[in-house]
């Protein structure tokens, strides 16, 4: 169960939804790019481990903010990132990480590439060592990634839309 609550505070940092954004974001939050959707992601460990959620992104690489919420609309976990700092938000609990891939990797165990992900969700072809995405369906609003080194395997699904 903590390791699912991990997984859903990591996602948190990286795929955010449902209109909950908060007031007073990262610098360059407001000013970057947005997407909003339904995301999910499995990690290939033992035991397996999965997690879904709505999302909300907005930003870029270099600061901005992930809000994931559950399907009923409770907000699950709220990152912000900046130059030096992520910050991730879990209820009354605030947790700091040197940078926003460290609180991907620390809370799902696999790391996601945050800055990879803003050009994929673009339809831009961004290369990071270990990971596939197909970007065949961005133009329908569909993202899938994988990353097959180091292990344990990952598999991100985004159905999204720009907000």
């Amino acid at each position: 169960m903590k390791r699912r609550l991990a997984l859903c505070a990591g996602w948190a940092g990286l795929l955010l939804a449902a209109g909950c954004a908060s007031p007073g974001g990262p610098p360059g939050a407001a000013t970057g790019e947005a997407w909003s959707g339904r995301l999910s992601l499995r990690v290939d460990s033992e035991p397996v481990q999965t997690f879904s959620a709505l999302f909300e992104l907005r930003g870029a690489p270099q600061a901005g903010e992930l809000i994931l919420t559950s399907p009923i609309g409770n907000t699950l976990a709220q990152l912000h990132w900046a130059p030096g700092e992520a910050l991730l938000k879990n209820g009354s609990q605030t947790r700091r990480f040197e940078s926003v891939d460290a609180l991907i990797e620390a809370a799902t165990g696999a790391v996601i590439p945050v800055g990879a992900l803003f050009g994929w969700l673009a339809g831009r072809e961004e290369r990071v060592p270990g990971w596939r995405p197909d970007l065949s369906q961005v133009g329908a609003g569909r993202l899938q990634a994988t990353r097959d080194s180091p292990q344990p395997r990952a598999d991100l699904r985004i159905v999204f839309e720009r907000a």
